[in-house]
């Protein structure tokens, strides 16, 4: 279990690296929603990680959930969160306008991360048949 959760765990970091050399580019270059679909990724990953265990569904609904309540909470504006929001932090975690697009990156990003758990699935048990 160590190695699965340090497999996603590098694949984490890497997607976070790519989402953040993402919105340092030119929308010409890399188009913002590339770095939404990277965060989208990026959330499965760390709930895969955290939640190892648990089956693909339950990864999937904690990280629809999680990044569309995200995005809900930009209509929230107080200014407390919209202080927040100023920082890296909170632009990096809680993002700054609702935007329905997001949600279709979120959602694809989640979808990437599916094909990455199945991959890793079928990378596993062909290497180790035994584990199948």
């Amino acid at each position: 279990m160590l190695k699965a959760r340090l497999i996603y765990l590098f694949i984490l970091i890497v997607t976070a690296i790519a989402g953040l050399i993402s919105r340092e580019q030119s929308p010409s270059v890399v188009p913002l929603f590339v770095g939404d679909i990277l965060w989208g990724l990026a959330v499965f990953l760390l709930i895969k990680l955290l939640f190892i265990q648990k089956p693909l569904p339950f990864t999937v609904i904690a990280s629809i959930i999680y990044t569309w309540a995200t995005e809900f909470s930009q209509l929230y504006h107080a200014p407390w969160i919209d202080n927040l929001r100023q920082t890296f932090f909170g632009k990096v975690m809680l993002g700054e306008t609702f935007n329905w697009g997001d949600i279709a990156s979120y959602t694809i990003g989640v979808g990437l991360g599916v094909l990455v758990e199945l991959s890793l699935r079928k990378l596993v048990t062909t290497m180790y048949p035994e584990v199948a």
